[in-house]
């Protein structure tokens, strides 16, 4: 028998049945989805190139023709968020490429070449990228109690990714003061749903509440945030929340100047869900995370607890397996044979 002698193929079998389900930890969900963009790539591929998939190697695979199956599947009705999850697959096996052979980073340093899409793109969902969500919390002065209230509100529609009316609802007592903090918020359908809130957004809380909430204990039903006109307490509205994004946009722009000009609070809850994506978080989570009750990556997902959601952000790399990828004859099966051997199936 014939040793596996395609290095991209190799590459590709230890990413799909050795990395992902063993070291990763991956979900089934996403070593199929990064399965299905592999595979749909290598036929691309072999198509453009006129040859097998055993032939098709890493050299083949240039920004030019990544870039062109990209454009195909967009000329074929697929959304800006599937092509960006396409790219994101295949710089992940490119990635692990280059973690296990310094010889093949130029492969993956091409590929980076090839920008990410916005979702306005298409979809009109618009998001601030990391860097420009810094320079926009940068914005309030934390040396006034308002501009205390105000960074915290920010962080907490980033960090939480709620819906606008989601945090203005929010009260002291649905806020868990633990070692493992959640806030608890009432979502469409009247559904609740727990959000895990990381420590140093807690901290903000804290000084926040030291401020605006003297006195008051942490199971308190005052609403977290609220506006004091002569002395009388009343909810913050949704206009107040617009009118002070606005003003940080306006003063970030100088800077910035990308700054949407028009920033609403939905930016943050697209930012918070495109960044956890980015950084590997299964789209099932990301939109429990949301509240989303009728996305198809959520189908075939179980209820993620809380606990899930706040590992899926916080989990760390470890060591890499190494097995024998055992042996094959490539010349003698048939593509559908091949991408089962290979992991594509």
């Amino acid at each position: 028998m014939q040793k596996l002698e395609n290095r991209l193929l190799t590459v590709i079998h230890d990413f799909f049945l050795i990395y992902l389900p063993s070291q990763r930890k991956s979900s089934p969900h996403t070593v199929k989805a990064y399965q299905t963009a592999v595979e749909q790539l290598m036929d691309y591929a072999s198509g453009q190139k006129e040859c097998r998939i055993t032939a098709v190697t890493f050299d083949m695979l240039d920004k030019n023709l990544v870039s062109g199956f990209l454009d195909d599947l967009e000329q074929r009705g697929c959304s800006v968020s599937t092509r960006n999850h396409k790219l994101k697959s295949i710089r992940a096996l490119f990635a692990y490429a280059a973690m296990m052979d310094i010889s093949l980073a130029r492969y993956y340093k091409e590929l980076e070449k090839i920008p990410w899409k916005r979702e306005t793109e298409s979809a009109g969902i618009e998001f601030l990228s990391e860097a420009e969500m810094k320079v926009l919390l940068a914005q309030p002065d934390t040396a006034t109690k308002k501009g205390i209230r105000d960074l915290l509100l920010m962080i907490m529609l980033y960090d939480t990714g709620a819906r606008i009316q989601e945090l203005l609802n929010l009260r002291i007592c649905d806020i868990q003061f633990s070692k493992s903090p959640t806030v608890k918020v009432l979502g469409k359908g009247s559904k609740y749903r727990f959000i895990p809130v990381m420590p140093k957004t807690m901290e903000h809380i804290r000084k926040y509440m030291k401020l605006y909430h003297p006195g008051e204990g942490n199971y308190a039903n005052a609403f977290l945030f609220y506006t004091d006109r002569k002395g009388v307490r009343a909810p913050m509205s949704d206009d107040n929340v617009r009118k002070m994004l606005r003003h940080y946009a306006d003063s970030a722009r100088a800077s910035c100047p990308s700054m949407p000009t028009n920033l609403h609070p939905h930016h943050f809850r697209h930012s918070r869900a495109m960044h956890l994506y980015q950084h590997g978080m299964d789209l099932a989570l990301v939109s429990q995370w949301l509240g989303h009750a009728n996305l198809e990556t959520t189908l075939i997902y179980a209820h993620a607890d809380t606990e899930m959601k706040r590992k899926a952000i916080e989990k760390a790399s470890a060591g890499i397996c190494e097995i024998d990828a055992g042996e094959s004859n490539p010349d003698t099966l048939d593509d559908d044979t091949l991408k089962r051997l290979y992991g594509l199936r």
